[in-house]
């Protein structure tokens, strides 16, 4: 579009959810285990097809071991044959399919935690880079604030030197922090801009849009949660813990297909068609035939099968371990983080009324002649750092919220509630 978009937090997330490259690709393996499903329970359900068939024959009895028979010739045709007839077969029981079936069955369960678990990943990684678009927002208001008061200082200064009350050297320091401030301002300038294009990327945002950011994510406390309360949620909601569960299950059920092998499997055939010289002088016939298999020798294969699902189980077993141990890490560091950046926060508020303070002083002490430019400079340097602090504690403590949002496996929903905005 020509004009510049608002671009909020909930806009950046749903455009993240529908043109992200790995939710796409997430979407696809969902779509891919529904067909394996489809496979496996095809083994399970009718075979039916049909055929039909008109054939011109001439036959030597001869090769068939037939001495010769007076009165018959040697050598049968040509004669015509027209066979239409449809073919059924059917497993009555085979347990081997049965299990597998389930066991695909239990892949796509899997694939649809993975695809959620891959939304709240997505929802992590726009979150995380529209909260980084705001803290470089914020440090260009930091850089211009802080360029306006060198600017105040530089006219300050130069106004006292044509006065006679300072000397030259406090008109030169106040003009090179008045230069560092515009560079300052310059560097968080081109920051700003190449983070939008990243998170455009992220988005799915064409790069020639131009947007503005319409949330800010001040500073706010976490919604309350406790450590029990957070991971018996997490073990709940968790996409990729339940997509573990469910592949430890299908591996469970492959290993019970793979046992199978040795038992009987009971199998069904028939076919009914017309059979004769021409379709007008074709008759009914049929056959229908009930198999009973017993797997007598099959040289290792069931061995080796059980050997190999076997393997497949206590890896998945040992995922879900390590992944159930990952997760309680996840939310515990998340707690850390949110404690400490809380914290951070409040410190940086603190230190930053305080600099303001030592700034305004400073330059009153300026202008009274009982301190120079020096004094002032370095009160402007600390306001900076403060700032800066302020700024990143501010950015970690919102990350660190939808970092704990993430772990509990509920960031697509709890995004608004944990971080605010529109």
């Amino acid at each position: 579009m020509p004009q510049v978009i608002p671009i909020s937090l909930r806009d950046a997330i749903d455009r993240g959810l529908k043109y992200n490259l790995g939710l796409l690709l997430a979407s696809e393996s969902e779509r891919n285990a529904r067909g394996a499903r489809y496979r496996a329970l095809s083994e399970l359900l009718p075979n039916i097809t049909t055929r039909v068939a008109d054939t011109q024959e001439q036959t030597n009895l001869a090769a068939f071991g037939l001495p010769p028979i007076p009165g018959i010739p040697r050598i049968v045709g040509p004669f015509n044959v027209f066979d239409a007839r449809a073919f059924a077969t059917q497993r009555i029981l085979n347990l081997r399919s049965i299990y597998n079936s389930r066991a695909s069955s239990q892949n796509v369960e899997a694939a649809k935690y993975t695809a959620r678990d891959a939304r709240d990943l997505v929802v992590l990684a726009v979150g995380a880079q529209y909260l980084l678009a705001i803290a470089q927002e914020a440090r260009i208001a930091a850089s211009q604030a802080q360029l306006k008061t060198a600017q105040a200082l530089f006219q300050q200064a130069s106004d006292m030197r044509k006065a006679g009350v300072v000397a030259a050297i406090d008109v030169i320091r106040s003009q090179v922090e008045m230069q560092v401030q515009q560079q300052r301002l310059l560097v968080a300038q081109n920051d700003f801009e190449k983070q939008k294009l990243t998170l455009a990327r992220t988005i799915g945002l064409p790069s020639g849009q131009q947007f503005s950011l319409s949330d800010k994510m001040p500073f706010a406390p976490a919604p309350p949660i406790t450590l029990e309360d957070a991971l018996a949620r997490a073990y709940k909601s968790r996409g990729d813990y339940l997509g573990a569960l469910a592949q430890e299950r299908a591996a469970e059920l492959a290993r019970k297909a793979a046992v199978s092998e040795r038992l009987p499997s009971l199998d069904l055939n028939g076919d009914y068609g017309a059979l004769g010289n021409q379709p007008g002088n074709a008759h009914g016939t049929f056959t229908a035939t009930a198999a009973l298999n017993f797997p007598i020798f099959q040289g290792g294969k069931v061995r080796g099968d059980i050997l190999q699902a076997d393997a497949a189980l206590a890896q998945r077993r040992a995922q879900t371990a390590d992944l159930r141990g990952r997760i309680e890490y996840e939310i515990r560091t998340s707690f850390l983080d949110l404690n400490a950046a809380a914290d951070q926060v409040r410190v940086a508020q603190s230190s930053v009324n305080l600099a303001e303070q030592q700034v305004t002083q400073s330059r009153d002490r300026f202008a009274a002649g009982v301190a120079d430019t020096v004094e002032v400079i370095q009160a402007q340097e600390a306001l900076a750092t403060t700032n800066e602090n302020l700024i990143s504690s501010v950015f970690q403590h919102n990350v660190a919220k939808l970092s704990l949002a993430r772990a509990l496996g509920i960031a697509e929903e709890a995004s608004k509630q944990f971080l605010g905005g529109k």
